[in-house]
């Protein structure tokens, strides 16, 4: 491989990097865009309102596209992997990427009938399973601790109601 090659790989691959310094530049602004459409509904039980969390994630994501932005034209590039347990000779593994896809869209289709409990629940569960847990009961009953703990979590700690589902009256 010859030098020019190298470089103009090496150019390819900068411009990765401004693609992705751009999207998270993008995104921010995406942020502080919504987060000046929302309402102002500040109380005495909330008096930071809702405009807050968003408006600081895009303050974040903006300072770390600059910073990000900075180190790419200075030629900073990040290291390659290399943990003992990384192999970067193969490549993704798709079945495990396939499986952690097809939980997440199931949840996001079943959320509204089933409720968060229970579609949380088999999220949790097949994304565990999808990462390799081979003991079912345990992961399925970590997996509904953890939705129910997430629901109340949101219900009470944050005022956020999850949908209920089937499980609407008993939760």
């Amino acid at each position: 491989m010859s030098l020019q090659d190298s470089r103009s790989r090496a150019g390819i691959k900068d411009r990765a990097q401004l693609g992705v310094c751009a999207g998270l530049a993008l995104l921010g602004v995406a942020l502080l865009v919504d987060a000046s459409r929302i309402g102002h509904a500040a109380s005495s039980n909330d008096p930071v309102g809702p405009r807050a969390v968003p408006i600081v994630l895009g303050v974040a994501l903006l300072v770390v596209s600059a910073f990000y932005l900075v180190d790419i034209l200075k030629g900073g590039r990040g290291e390659e992997e290399e943990g003992e347990d990384v192999d970067l000779t193969h490549g993704a593994d798709w079945k495990t990427l396939g499986l952690l896809a097809f939980f997440f869209l199931l949840n996001a289709v079943l959320i509204d009938y089933l409720g968060w409990v229970i579609s949380g629940s088999i999220l949790f569960w097949g994304s565990a399973f999808a990462l390799g847990n081979r003991h079912h009961i345990r992961g399925l009953v970590v997996a509904v601790a953890l939705a129910l703990i997430t629901f109340y979590v949101f219900a009470i700690g944050l005022g956020v109601n999850l949908p209920a589902g089937i499980l609407q009256g008993i939760l």
